[in-house]
C-alpha cells in the first residue's frame, strides 16, 4: 500500500496532469518515436520534485544504487525490462559481470547489488560479482546490513577481456559486463579498451559527464514534448546557469558565482509572480559532476555565496573520491511539498531501459522543503508505488495515487530521454 503522503496539488500542477491523462496515447507514442531514434541507457534513476505547482528533475542517475528500496512485488517488471535491455546489447549473453562501487563498507549499498543480481539472474543470467578495489584482492564474501552474504572476487585482465580467476567456482568470462560503479574518480586501467560490452558505457561516468550538459538536452526535450501538450514548459524544467573555474578555498570566482545567482532568481521571480506564487525563490548550488548528495548548498540570495565560512567552504569544494569542485550548475530549486509522517519527502523513480520498474521515496526528517534531501540522515520509504507508474486511471481524479505516480513516470522518462541524447552526444566514436 502507499504509505501516508501528504502532497500540496494545486492549480498549475493538478492542470498539468489532467493533461498528461487526456494525453496518454499521444505522449506514449511520442515516446516510441523518440526510443526509435535514441538508445535509452541500460538503468537509471531520476530525483524529482513536487511542488505543487511545478514537476520537475533536479538529479539523474546512470548507475543507480538503490534497487533494494523499490518495492518487491514489481520484481517481474525489473526482471522483463531487464531481459528486454540485455537482447538489445548483447543478445547472445549468457554470463553477466557485475562491478560495484569500491567502497564496499556501505552495506546498504551492498544490499542494492546484491538485489540487482538477483534481477540479472532472474532475467536468465548467470552473475558473478567482480571488484576493481585494489583492498579486494581474493575471494571476499561481504555482509548486507540485513544478514545477506555478497561474494566479491577480484578482476584479472587478460589480453583485452576482465576475467574472474577461482578454482573453486570456475573462471568466468562474460560477453557483457554491468558497471554500478560512477567512475567519479576516473576510469581504472583494468576497465581501459576492452573488447567486452561495457554497460552502461565509460563516457556516462562522472568523470566525463556534466550536469549542465544533461540539463540541456533536457531543455531540448522539454521543448518539444511541452509543444505536444501545450503547456508552459517552465512548469516540468528547471532553469539553470553554470560558473566554471570556482575554487572554493582560495575563494575565487565569487563574483562569477553571486551575478549567476542573482541573475536566476531574477528569472525565477518573474515566473512566480505570473502564477501567483507566494514562496520564497531559491536556488541549489551544486557540483557540475558526481553524486551521493556532496557538495550542495540551497541558496536564495547573492548575498548567501559571498564570504562564505570555512565550513561551507570545505563542504562545497570535494565531492565523491576526493575530487575537488572547479565548477558548478546553479539550479533553480523545487520546492517538496511532499511529507510522509510529516517528514520532507521527493519521489526517486527507476527505470531500466525506458521502463519504469517502480520507485521509493527518499525521506528526511532534519531537512526543509528547500533543502537537498540526498544527505546523511535520510531514509527511504519503499512500496511508494500502488501500482506501477505506466497504469494511469485516465476515468479518475489526476491526484489519484496511480495519476500522479504516471506523472512522475512521465517525467523520469522525461528526463532518461536527456541523457539518452547526452550519452549520444558525448560518444567518443561518434
Amino acid at each position: 500500500m502507499v504509505p501516508h503522503l501528504t502532497t500540496a496539488l494545486n492549480g498549475p500542477l493538478l492542470n498539468l496532469e489532467k493533461r498528461m491523462l487526456e494525453a496518454m496515447p499521444k505522449i506514449e507514442h511520442w515516446f516510441r518515436s523518440q526510443w526509435l531514434e535514441y538508445a535509452s541507457p541500460f538503468y537509471a534513476s531520476v530525483d524529482l520534485r513536487n511542488s505543487g505547482f511545478k514537476l520537475a528533475p533536479v538529479d539523474t542517475n546512470l548507475f543507480p544504487g538503490g534497487f533494494n528500496n523499490l518495492n518487491p512485488e514489481f520484481l517481474t517488471l525489473s526482471v522483463q525490462a531487464a531481459m528486454v535491455a540485455v537482447e538489445k546489447i548483447c543478445p547472445e549473453a549468457h554470463r553477466l559481470l557485475i562491478i560495484p562501487e569500491n567502497h564496499t563498507r556501505n552495506t546498504f549499498y551492498l544490499r542494492n547489488v546484491v538485489e540487482l543480481v538477483h534481477i540479472m539472474q532472474a532475467a536468465g543470467l548467470e552473475v558473478r560479482v567482480g571488484s576493481v578495489s585494489p583492498e579486494i584482492t581474493q575471494a571476499t564474501t561481504l555482509q548486507t546490513h540485513d544478514g545477506l552474504d555478497l561474494l566479491l572476487e577480484p578482476v584479472v585482465r587478460i589480453g583485452n577481456r576482465i576475467k574472474l580467476i577461482n578454482k573453486e567456482l570456475g573462471n568466468f568470462d562474460s560477453c557483457a559486463i554491468l558497471l554500478n560503479n560512477d567512475l567519479s574518480g576516473g576510469i581504472p586501467e583494468i576497465l581501459k579498451n576492452l573488447e567486452q560490452d561495457l554497460i552502461p558505457p565509460l563516457h556516462a561516468g562522472w568523470h566525463v559527464r556534466r550536469k549542465s550538459q544533461h540539463f540541456a538536452a533536457y531543455n531540448r526535450v522539454i521543448d518539444e514534448f511541452s509543444q505536444l501538450l501545450g503547456i508552459d514548459p517552465w512548469l516540468l524544467n528547471p532553469y539553470f546557469e553554470t560558473c566554471g573555474e570556482i575554487d572554493f578555498h582560495a575563494r575565487t570566482g565569487e563574483d562569477c558565482l553571486a551575478l549567476k545567482v542573482e541573475e536566476l532568481l531574477t528569472k525565477i521571480k518573474i515566473k512566480y509572480a505570473e502564477y501567483g506564487i507566494t514562496q520564497e525563490p531559491f536556488v541549489i548550488v551544486k557540483a557540475n559532476a558526481g553524486t551521493y548528495g556532496m557538495g550542495i548548498m540551497t541558496v536564495k540570495s547573492p548575498a548567501d555565496v559571498r564570504d562564505l565560512n570555512r565550513k561551507t567552504r570545505n563542504k562545497m569544494s570535494v565531492i565523491k573520491e576526493g575530487q575537488s569542485v572547479s565548477e558548478v550548475i546553479i539550479q533553480e530549486g523545487v520546492y517538496t511539498f511532499e511529507s510522509i509522517n510529516n517528514a520532507v519527502a521527493e519521489p526517486v523513480v527507476y527505470m531500466i531501459n525506458h521502463f519504469v520498474i517502480g520507485g521509493f521515496y527518499r525521506v528526511h526528517t532534519q531537512r526543509g522543503a528547500d533543502e537537498n534531501l540526498n544527505a546523511p540522515g535520510s531514509h527511504f520509504v519503499p512500496l511508494a508505488f500502488e501500482k506501477p507508474c505506466t497504469l494511469p486511471d485516465c476515468a479518475g481524479e489526476p491526484d489519484t495515487a496511480p495519476n500522479r505516480f504516471y506523472a512522475y513516470g512521465v517525467v523520469a522518462r522525461l528526463a532518461l530521454l536527456a541523457a539518452a541524447i547526452e550519452l549520444q552526444e558525448n560518444d567518443p566514436l561518434n
